[in-house]
């Protein structure tokens, strides 16, 4: 019988494992899955257990729960793949052969990366939402904390989830003026990026967007470290940025072991090499690599890993029966962005095509809008929790192509971006969720940018 072996049971492990076992004979093809872990976290309500949206329970279940029958899983972290010898080695020394591997181990926040960022202050003054405990321990502290300099601050560009510290951002102009205290709060936005984000037409949108909330950007800091006496970044240029509560997005790195397998691409992040159209590994063919292990130039996020699955069942299949790799990943992605204030922002885009305005996924109807904040992008945030645990880990079919298309889209130029808002309607904007002056100006700037 012939062996193919998934390694990582995240979420696109879990989905191609359900995908292969409805696909692929059980008399010909014994699967295996191999996870460290038991409980399986829904990472993207990481972002709301700070601000008391969702509760902890809210987030977690056991991940045999998705998984099918007449499969083997492993309880075990895996030590080193040896490609040559088709051959991955357990922790505790257990060598499994494969006839096809497929590897989704994910990436890992590693704060230890940066000198001074895990020392004393961590979860006391400094702390991540990228990790479970994290995300609690943050909660705990919003709720006493008085007021200051809260800064956000990416220590690395390629991290999981891109949009989530913009999310947090604008999570947190909302919580401290519901609470009363937003005049006590300086929110400041410090990315090594040149702006908000890495796409021209969104960075304008998303930039206004934070100036009108009144969170300062602080573009183009690269952290060489956490000064924890004197409670500073400070860039590799010497810049210094104080903080009183810091929320790090530290460096994200792939699994250790593929380092220790001498797999990975030359950034030292530990992402493996991965043709960027199959899927394919592109030392050994048969390994596949699929989500946040990969190196593919495209947005390390669950959306990005539910259309790779896509691509990727059908070219692992096409393998399996010694047939060309059919399918082709166009690097897409679309991501909601929770604006605060019962609102989200929507963009859809891959590797040739940035976020455009427009709608999503049928033109003219929508009901989604793209680079336009509403109520029904929110309610669209807010029900895709359900979608995960009921049709995204069991692998069903989504009506949303994996392919991007040009449909709905506005075609424009960066400059067509949205002009900044007075300070009147920033005002008009933090008022309450359903201010009239508020709805009238985000209308008039949806506007502008041609949604």
């Amino acid at each position: 019988m012939k062996k193919l072996v998934i390694l990582g049971a995240g979420l696109a492990g879990t989905m191609m494992l359900n995908k292969l076992r409805r696909e692929l004979d059980d008399d010909e093809w014994n699967l295996t899955i191999v996870e460290k872990d038991h409980d399986h976290y829904y990472q993207p309500g990481f972002i709301f257990i700070p601000f008391g949206i969702y509760q902890p329970e809210d987030v977690v279940k056991p991940k045999k729960d998705f998984f099918p029958d007449n499969v083997d899983v492993i309880w075990d972290e895996v030590a080193e793949v040896d490609g040559d010898r088709n051959t991955v080695v357990l922790s505790n020394g257990r060598e499994l052969g494969y006839d096809v591997l497929i590897i989704a181990t994910g990436t890992e926040p590693k704060p230890e990366e940066t000198p001074g960022l895990d020392g004393d202050l961590w979860y006391k003054d400094i702390f991540d939402f990228y990790t479970f405990e994290g995300s609690v321990k943050l909660a705990r502290k919003l709720e006493s904390w008085e007021g200051g300099r809260l800064v956000i601050n990416l220590a690395e560009s390629i991290i999981k989830c891109p949009v989530a510290p913009l999310e947090f951002a604008f999570l947190a102009d909302a919580y401290f003026t519901e609470k009363g205290m937003r005049d006590k709060v300086d929110i400041r936005y410090v990315t090594p990026m040149a702006g908000a984000f890495t796409k021209p037409v969104a960075t304008k949108y998303l930039t206004a967007l934070l100036e009108r909330k009144g969170i300062t950007v602080v573009p183009d800091f690269y952290l060489e470290r956490v000064d924890e006496d004197r409670k500073e970044l400070v860039s590799y240029d010497e810049r210094v940025e104080p903080f009183d509560l810091l929320v790090s997005i530290p460096v994200n790195m792939g699994a250790e072991f593929v380092e220790e397998s001498d797999m990975g691409d030359d950034d030292d992040l530990n992402f493996i090499p991965t043709d960027k159209y199959t899927l394919q590994s592109r030392d050994f063919k048969n390994i596949f690599v699929i989500g946040d292990a990969t190196n593919v130039p495209t947005s390390k996020a669950g959306s990005v890993a539910h259309f790779m699955a896509d691509v990727l069942t059908e070219n692992v299949l096409a393998f399996t029966q010694d047939k060309p790799l059919p399918a082709r990943f166009d690097g897409h992605a679309n991501c909601f962005i929770e604006t605060g204030f019962g609102k989200a922002a929507l963009i859809d885009f891959n590797y040739d095509t940035e976020p455009l305005p427009g709608k999503y996924p049928v033109p003219v109807i929508g009901p989604m809008s793209l680079l336009k904040e509403t109520r029904l992008n929110h309610a669209g945030k807010m029900g895709f929790r359900w979608l995960y645990w009921h049709m995204l880990l069991t692998g069903r079919d989504l009506p949303v192509s994996s392919e991007m298309s040009m449909t709905g889209k506005v075609t424009m130029s960066p400059s067509a971006g949205p002009k900044n808002p007075s300070r009147k309607d920033r005002d008009a904007s933090q008022a309450t969720p359903a201010d009239p002056a508020s709805t009238a100006s985000e209308t008039r700037e949806a506007e502008k940018v041609g949604a």
